[in-house]
């Protein structure tokens, strides 16, 4: 089905049968049972934000093969590479959401699979460090976009009460996508095809996944939510009808309470403007999570270094905590739609909080296993929670732009909260590091408890 985008619509505020039809619509979408339409929907998108990942976690790589011969850089040239991809993040977001609440959902994530194909295919083809940082930029227009983008059109038309546990789920089998891509560079190195280095081929396959999964897109029906927001409701009425025929995966539980409905009427919601002091709080929120989620991980092998373990076992102590977010997701997944979001984030930020501290404290192996695994479990429960709430807090019409303006504060937070902590770890130790990390996720917790309530289980404006 083909669905132009960026036309107004109809002035549905003085028609009372269009107006009918609309709230009908968003009724009929939100009673609906989990299809097999929305689970091929969310394969797309799940095999998506994995290349995304994948893309991401390729700084990890980049650090370790421009730190030694025969590319080895000098130390203000690294940090611009590993910092690039951030660099573009921030923009990126905001450019995407504008354009996403203006033209679609589906166009704008088609588009940004598309940059991400070529920047990637570039980053591969790059001759010198340069001209990477460069093509990073430029990728991370795409992979900061791309989640938030996600998130809001899984929150548009997901079932209200599988919601929460299909973007969390979604959010699992992406994190797999760190741990494929530093074993597949691993198996490529000695191998080297062709004679083109691993971590060329890395950007490779990160570019032919992209093109595989905008071509997907394609044929991915617009958001009957966003299409209600737009005034266009033929189209609108269209896209739902595919799900209502599509064969029923998950029904709904026998005698559940009928989903409240939005307190908005879809109409109103068009020209609904967002709370701005909601946006403020929702931002600090999204600002202080990257001081754990972020920075623990990233510092996780100093931090084994400065406690004097070896190289290689820094390392392996690093490679089994990553596989806490897969873990983390699926546990997370299970009761993340039977609980406020607030409650799930003041418990998964005061988890991280001790887990921090026991990783801190400890020189057992044991121990600094358990705590990693723990605390990049809760971080992964963490960051997906995070991105409902925000999402659902905000009315169809600016759902994208708020959700990712917010990630991008995030991506800026991902950006410094290394630069500050890892001079602190060199100069100062490991408490003085933590404790900056822990007062921040405090902070965010504290905000936590003044924010308005989120949407579980409810339906969006």
């Amino acid at each position: 089905m083909s669905i132009a985008t960026g036309h107004i619509g109809m002035d549905l505020t003085n028609d009372t049968a269009p107006r009918a039809s609309a709230a009908s619509i968003v009724e009929r979408m939100d009673r609906l049972p989990l299809t097999w339409m929305h689970l091929g929907i969310v394969a797309i998108g799940a095999f998506g934000f994995t290349f995304d990942l994948m893309e991401v976690s390729l700084g990890n790589v980049l650090s370790a093969v421009f730190s030694a011969p025969p590319y080895a850089v000098e130390a203000v040239q690294l940090s611009w590479l590993l910092a690039a991809m951030y660099v573009g993040a921030i923009p990126g977001a905001l450019i995407a959401g504008w354009l996403a609440d203006r033209y679609g959902r589906k166009q704008v994530m088609l588009a940004v699979l598309l940059v991400l194909c070529v920047t990637s295919i570039a980053a591969a083809a790059s001759p010198d460090v340069n001209t990477l940082i460069v093509s990073r930029i430029l990728s991370g227009l795409a992979l900061g976009a791309y989640p938030p983008l996600l998130f809001s059109f899984f929150t548009d038309f997901m079932p209200p009460r599988r919601r929460g546990t299909v973007i969390m789920m979604t959010a699992g089998i992406a994190s797999l996508g760190p741990v494929l891509m530093i074993f597949l560079v691993r198996w490529l190195t000695p191998i080297q095809p062709f004679g083109v280095e691993a971590w060329r081929w890395a950007f490779i396959l990160g570019a032919v996944g992209a093109l595989v999964v905008a071509i997907c897109f394609r044929f991915v029906p617009e958001s009957p939510r966003w299409l209600v927001a737009r005034g266009r409701i033929r189209e609108a009425e269209l896209a739902l009808e595919g799900f209502e025929r599509s064969r029923v995966a998950i029904p709904n539980p026998p005698g559940a309470a009928p989903v409240p409905p939005p307190v908005a009427h879809p109409v109103d919601a068009a020209d609904a403007k967002p709370n701005r002091w909601h946006f403020v709080l929702v931002a600090a929120i999204y600002f202080a999570s990257p001081w754990g989620t972020v920075a623990f991980p990233l510092l996780m092998g100093a931090v084994l270094i400065e406690k004097g373990f070896a190289l290689s076992d820094s390392l392996f102590y690093v490679g089994v905590s990553m596989f806490g977010p897969a873990i983390g997701t699926i546990i997370g997944s299970l009761f993340v739609d039977k609980f406020e979001r607030r409650i799930g984030l003041v418990a998964f930020g005061l988890g991280m909080i001790v887990s921090a501290i026991a990783f801190a404290a400890s020189l057992n192996p044991l121990w600094l296993m358990a705590a990693g695994i723990a605390f990049q479990l809760l971080a992964m429960m963490q960051v997906p929670t995070m991105t409902i709430y925000a999402a659902e807090l905000f009315p169809t019409a600016w759902r994208a732009r708020t959700s990712t303006a917010a990630w991008s504060i995030n991506r800026l937070a991902s950006a410094v909260a290394p630069l500050v902590l890892l001079p602190l770890l060199k100069t100062h130790g490991i408490w003085p590091m933590f404790s900056v990390m822990i007062a921040i996720l405090a902070v965010g917790i504290a905000i936590v408890f003044v924010a308005p309530n989120g949407k579980a289980g409810r339906a969006v404006d």
